[in-house]
């Protein structure tokens, strides 16, 4: 990541971006009735079909996990979507969340491919450069392997 830009969250208030050395975070939100998480956050009525809350609370989530499922992308994705050039292949896993129990579908750390990947594989968050330009970084979260278990 560039040092002469400024990094910024492509999408605000999804993840912390922490400035002090510490751990990113996702933010997500939770039922304080029924305790169900969601992410992205968002207000409003909680999705469990069995809870009739009507409020959701913002709050941190895990940012450890177990792959549950993953996938290469080896296409470019097409406009609108913004593509670093040149295009490269790049994993997403599915990461079972480890207090939440929640499935969050995100891209692996840049280099971490599908073959590097093992479902049931500790992942930690990460953030990665999603775009630049003159003045920015934007960033996103991403999931990479939690420990040195990738062979690259």
């Amino acid at each position: 990541m560039s040092s002469s830009r400024t990094q910024v969250p492509a999408i605000e208030g999804w993840f912390t971006t922490p400035t002090d050395g510490a751990d990113p975070v996702l933010i997500g939100a939770q039922c304080e009735s029924c305790g169900t998480y969601v992410f992205p956050p968002r207000a409003g009525w909680c999705p469990n079909p069995a809870c009739s809350a009507t409020e959701l609370k913002p709050v941190e989530l895990s940012s450890r996990g177990r792959v549950w499922s993953f996938t290469e992308n080896r296409y470019a994705p097409p406009a609108p979507f913004v593509v670093a050039e040149p295009f490269e292949p790049y994993a997403l896993a599915a990461v079972e969340m480890e207090r939440e129990g929640l499935i969050v579908l995100g891209q692996v750390a840049k280099g971490v491919l599908a073959a590097d990947l093992k479902v049931g594989m500790e992942m930690k968050l990460d953030l990665g450069v999603l775009r630049s330009d003159d003045e920015h970084d934007y960033l996103v979260y991403t999931w990479a392997p939690a420990a040195a278990e990738v062979k690259r």
